[in-house]
């Protein structure tokens, strides 16, 4: 008989944890946070010590009650939410709820077997210091979401938002592209010797010094001078200058390295890489143990290890690669200050479960990320490499110095199994040929070239990370959802993996900084972090820190208005350009895809005209582009018009007819001969695309006309054999059983290869009421839905 209830957030976890507890244990989800501030209002009092009102979240009740359901008939409750601030938020929420009296807690840093017997072992109780840290991050985000959001849509344009973390990032990307503005690119030249050894073999060397003096070739002309000077003088080896450079091991992954390096390497978004982590640490079926937890826990800012984890790996890395690889001791890395040494780095629950090994039983998401994680780690607790690096100086009449430079790898050490991924190519060394002090060199081609100096380089998702880590903006578990939101917000964009500032990013950041100037202020909100781990250190009082917060915020909301008024005034100013439509005056506004010219006479006129700045200010109108495409509803002629998506065609005769149409013209595909055959006349299906999506259409057309849809690749969960296709209606896409009208299953979501974790039946995503992303069971009375709308970074539902 069941006597304990264990509950955790996410049903990924209940199917692992209940395969290693006995029949005695009931484990059950809240599905991420049970409580929050309403939605529909402020939900903080200002006026009581910030005393938040908590509502339970509309998608959360029905879970509630069945877990209230549960707890009456137990004798003891175990919460064994996540081992952060979101996590101990959301078993104190639960605590009030089920208002029992043996309740307790639980926390272990990874889902393997022995990590939670031993937590049975030792449960605990809540951490009100980390309750409290996470209630002053909550209601700190409140007041600045929902206090100066409302200022902007009322006086720049509706739908924007402010953050308290998310605006200073793109403050940070906003003064990244005005240093890229302002900068003044710089001509200087190179010049490369092409040289050979009597042997044959060839190598490059590098001009750097005249008569001892570092080099600096402003252009061409002094560049031909060099050159000239050069031509048929002797190339001699003065100085071969071998040192030996050991180089260590990165430590483990942290949550921001992580996001970084699969930025890197895997080219994943953090996003991405957050979700796939949980996958992993949550539990998967890996063989006979499944399922199991395959990393330890993913939100984690140090990079300590545990005593047992590290004895695993050398045991594995001397039974693999030797002693030679083993160090004396294991390596020990130091955390940052901030960092919550009760976590460990992310790393796998056993070494001895090799990526290879069970990469049948992974997505190749799945695969990609554990193998980045599992061999970060080994090589973490590696020998360091022994290189050898070589530079070689070769002097010209001792006038002019050439330099050869290569590094040669003496032993791998932990290079054996990994190497850390580079934001910025850099350029390649030579494999340098033997050389001798005094040797005679055969000059092949002395190469000069032109370079410009360079401005600071966009940010990248994993540059962006590494930023806002190093100054202390947000934490680890919000990088992933901060750049999701200023690019959901089109304050930025991301193009061939760089952020560009747009016109709105622009415009928003500076009313923001010129009418709050401490929240933009990137000091201001790394100190509030800092203040924010000493409130979860007990340090300091959550309501003092939020009480010295809201005071100036207080003063700085009552002049914004009239500053963000006059501020888009100066912006939106009336020009002498004349509307075609109505004669009157055209004004400069501000949309989601920069300034464009409106009439004056809105809402009775409603013509806009897109236009281009020059450098000097001047507004200068994009003229229309007529083509000789007849509407075919009134047909006007079409004009090419630009929008969010790129350019498209749209009727001249606007607003009267709205007629649209794509620009370029779709190249046809020829058509893909299938081995299915047609059900009608025996011939072989060809596999089409059509306006909405492929088919298979017969190929005895128009003789024969049958179509069919294309099959899903999956199995009708009914167990009638039938694949499920994807189907239109008259009220969108759907997905029904080949069988019909034999076999009537059909659902509205995308079915997914992912089981009920709870009855094993097929899963969908679809959209919940509240208009999240979910998984949900397709059984009829089985009730599993799992929030898959978040990075499952600070709120799975916010």
């Amino acid at each position: 008989m069941m006597k304990s209830l264990i509950i955790v957030e996410s049903p990924a976890k209940t199917r692992t944890i209940n395969k290693y507890l006995g029949a005695e244990f009931k484990v059950a989800s809240s599905m991420g946070h049970i409580k929050d501030l309403p939605r529909d209002a402020l939900g903080v009092d200002v006026t009581d010590n910030f005393k938040p009102k908590y509502v339970v979240i509309p998608d959360r009740r029905k879970i509630l009650k069945e877990l209230k359901e549960f707890a009456l008939k137990m004798d003891n409750i175990y919460l064994a939410t996540d081992p952060d601030r979101e996590g101990e938020a959301i078993s104190w929420h639960l605590s009030h709820e089920l208002n029992a009296r043996q309740i307790y807690r639980l926390t272990f840093n990874e889902i393997t077997k022995p990590a939670i017997l031993e937590a049975l072992k030792h449960p605990g109780k809540i951490d009100n210091n980390k309750v409290d840290a996470q209630q002053a991050r909550r209601i700190l985000d409140r007041l600045v979401g929902y206090l100066i959001s409302p200022i902007l849509n009322k006086n720049v344009q509706k739908g924007l938002s402010a953050g308290r973390v998310q605006s200073v990032a793109v403050r940070l990307i906003c003064e990244r592209e005005q240093e890229i503005e302002a900068f003044v690119p710089e001509e200087y030249w190179s010049i490369t010797a092409k040289l050979q050894k009597e042997t044959k073999e060839v190598f490059n060397a590098k001009l750097e010094k005249i008569d001892a003096k570092k080099i600096k070739i402003p252009n061409k002309e002094t560049s031909e001078q060099i050159l000239t000077e050069l031509k048929g003088k002797e190339f001699i080896v003065d100085k071969v200058i071998k040192k030996d450079k050991q180089q260590n091991p990165v430590p483990p992954f942290i949550t921001s390295t992580l996001q970084q390096e699969a930025a890197r390497k895997l080219n994943f978004k953090a996003k991405k890489t957050m979700l796939v982590a949980q996958q992993l640490y949550e539990g998967l079926d890996v063989g006979e143990e499944s399922p199991v937890g395959i990393i330890t826990y993913m939100r984690t800012d140090a990079v300590r290890v545990s005593t047992e984890a590290q004895t695993q790996a050398r045991e594995y890395i001397k039974k693999e690669f030797g002693s030679q690889y083993l160090p004396l001791k294991p390596p020990q890395y130091k955390s940052k200050k901030s960092a919550q040494e009760a976590h460990e780095a992310i790393r796998p629950t056993s070494v001895f479960r090799k990526p290879d090994e069970i990469k049948e039983y992974l997505t190749p998401d799945q695969y990609r990320l554990y193998k980045l994680i599992w061999t970060r780690f080994i090589a973490s607790q590696m020998t360091a490499a022994l290189l050898e690096v070589t530079r070689v100086e070769i002097l010209v009449e001792n006038k002019f110095l050439f330099v050869a430079t290569g590094t040669v790898v003496k032993f791998d050490g932990f290079m054996a199994v990994y190497t850390e991924g580079k934001d910025e190519e850099e350029e390649k060394e030579d494999i340098l040929p033997q050389l001798k002090e005094k040797e005679r060199l055969i000059l092949l081609e002395l190469i000069p070239k032109q370079h410009w100096t360079q401005p600071p380089p966009r940010y990248t998702e994993a540059t962006l990370v590494k930023a806002l880590e190093e100054k202390g903006i947000g934490r680890p578990s919000t990088y992933a959802a901060i750049i999701s939101t200023i690019q959901e917000r089109n304050y930025v964009r991301l193009e061939e993996k760089k952020f560009f500032l747009t016109e709105l990013g622009k415009l928003v950041t500076q009313l923001l900084i010129k009418s709050f100037p401490d929240i933009l202020d990137v000091g201001f909100t790394a100190q509030l972090e800092d203040k924010l781990d000493k409130i979860e250190e007990g340090e300091v009082n959550w309501i003092d820190v939020l009480q010295n917060f809201y005071i100036p915020f207080k003063n700085s909301l009552s002049k914004a208005q009239e500053e963000m008024r006059n501020v888009k005034k100066e912006q939106e100013k009336v020009t002498s350009i004349l509307c075609e439509k109505c004669h009157k005056p055209m004004v400069v506004k501000i949309g989601k895809h920069g300034k464009f010219l409106a009439c004056s006479g809105f809402p009775n006129c409603r013509n806009i005209k897109n236009i281009e700045l020059k450098e000097n200010g001047e507004i200068q109108v994009k003229q229309v582009e007529e083509t000789e495409i007849l509407c075919d509803k009134c047909h006007k002629p079409m004009i090419i018009k630009e929008g969010r998506y790129g350019k498209f065609l749209a009727c001249s005769g606007y607003p009267k007819c709205k007629n649209l149409k794509s620009l370029e013209k779709k190249e046809e595909k020829p058509p893909v001969i299938t081995e299915t055959k047609c059900e009608k006349c025996g011939a072989n299906m060809l596999l089409r695309e059509g306006k909405y999506g492929k088919f298979l259409a017969c190929s005895n057309y128009p003789k024969c006309k049958f179509t069919q849809s294309v099959s899903s690749g999956l199995l009708c969960p009914t167990g009638c054999g039938g694949e499920l296709t994807r189907k239109r209606s008259k009220k969108g896409f759907f997905y029904g059983c080949s069988n019909y009208p034999k076999c009537e299953f059909a659902t509205w979501g995308n079915p997914v290869e992912t089981k009920c974790p709870e009855c094993g039946y097929m899963v969908v995503e679809k959209k919940s009421k509240s208009g999240l992303k979910i998984l949900a069971c397709t059984r009829k009375g089985c009730n599993y839905e799992e929030d898959v709308s978040t990075d499952f970074a600070d709120y799975k539902r916010r």
